[in-house]
């Protein structure tokens, strides 16, 4: 494994959702892959990585590194020619108790410790920088004011705050940091993908962080009267994994990369898909809510009256036409990804 060479790569957070799939991806097309944890003595999140380890013998290392601590990246990435940056810190909403503290500084100085860890490594010519839909827009209603009401990657999300979604915000600053970054050298190359709410199997065990509970209410029956309207850009994890990889193989590659499917899909349209499958599962609501409603009774669930106005009831188009022409993605369909993504759930919840 020492001393790297050409299909030597290096994955940050490889125990999240998108990292284990994305080291999973890389292993099944002969590379050797470096990851990084925050502790490797933590047996349940390492633990699909060790099988991995045991299922490609001698291709998988593992590396202790912090984002927060500068220089751990070093070690790892030495004599490394490709760095994809996933390891991003992500909490619920209700989870956040200071936005600055626990969202902003980590993503922020998280991206400028890799990239420091990039600017010494001389081997390294590409990173592949996990980004998201939220650093191009903050509330739905900001799609509303771009061309065609269309999203595209020609924007940067202006709206967000500390205050009111530090999530976006923060992904948007770390985002915007690893271009500076970028265009402060000229040894390599940076390209960002850029996905919507990743859905889909989860080969990491169950926690807090990641999309895959942020359809846990929907799930759980919190919604059995009715599915408010509210509608997500959706994107395969697997699509995102391949995306990184395209990004890194693709010498053409450059700029940003939304992975999203074109059209939005809503908590109805989820729960009418599961329960072609599920037709017993009572907890999935049947009906859509009107509007009126949620209006009244949102600020109980937490959701306040500016959330709900700049997104209740709101759909747009997106346009991923370059991760299809230039990336090669091929978009699986929703149903498949809502199902595949509901049955990991269930397998979870039993244990399983």
């Amino acid at each position: 494994m020492a001393g790297g060479g050409e299909k030597a790569v290096v994955v940050t957070g490889g125990s999240g959702f998108v990292g284990s799939h994305l080291v999973r991806r890389l292993l099944e097309r002969d590379y050797e892959v470096r990851t990084t944890v925050r502790s490797v003595a933590n047996p349940a999140k390492v633990r699909p990585l060790r099988r991995m380890q045991e299922e490609f013998p001698g291709r998988l290392a593992l590396f202790e590194a912090d984002l927060l601590r500068e220089g751990s990246f070093d070690e790892a990435l030495s004599g490394c020619r490709v760095v994809f940056h996933v390891a991003s810190p992500f909490f619920m909403p209700e989870k956040i108790k200071d936005g600055r503290r626990d969202m902003v500084d980590p993503a922020l100085l998280g991206t400028r410790n890799v990239l420091a860890s990039v600017d010494r490594t001389p081997t390294l010519e590409r990173v592949v920088f996990t980004s998201t839909v939220g650093a191009i827009f903050g509330d739905y209603a900001d799609v509303l004011d771009m061309d065609d009401q269309v999203l595209s990657e020609r924007y940067f999300n202006t709206t967000s705050t500390v205050e009111n979604n530090p999530y976006h915000y923060a992904k948007t600053l770390a985002e915007r940091a690893a271009w500076d970054a970028e265009a402060a050298q000229d040894r390599w190359r940076m390209v960002s993908v850029n996905p919507g709410l990743i859905l889909g199997p989860s080969l990491a065990p169950a926690s807090e962080s990641g999309s895959l509970f942020l359809l846990e209410e929907l799930f759980k029956g919190y919604f059995f009267y009715g599915a408010p309207d509210f509608s997500f850009t959706t994107a395969d994890v697997r699509e995102v994994a391949d995306a990184h990889i395209a990004a890194a193989e693709n010498p053409e590659a450059k700029g940003r990369y939304i992975v999203a499917a074109r059209t939005m899909t809503s908590f109805h349209e989820m729960s009418r898909v599961i329960r072609t499958r599920y037709p017993r599962d009572l907890r999935l609501p049947r009906t859509a809510l009107p509007h009126w409603p949620v209006r009244i009774l949102g600020p109980a669930f937490g959701l306040t009256q500016d959330y709900i106005r700049k997104h209740l009831g709101i759909r747009f188009r997106v346009d991923n036409s370059r991760s299809v022409h230039e990336l090669g993605i091929a978009y699986r369909p929703i149903e498949q990804t809502v199902l595949d993504h509901y049955e990991a759930w269930r397998r979870q919840r039993s244990g399983g």
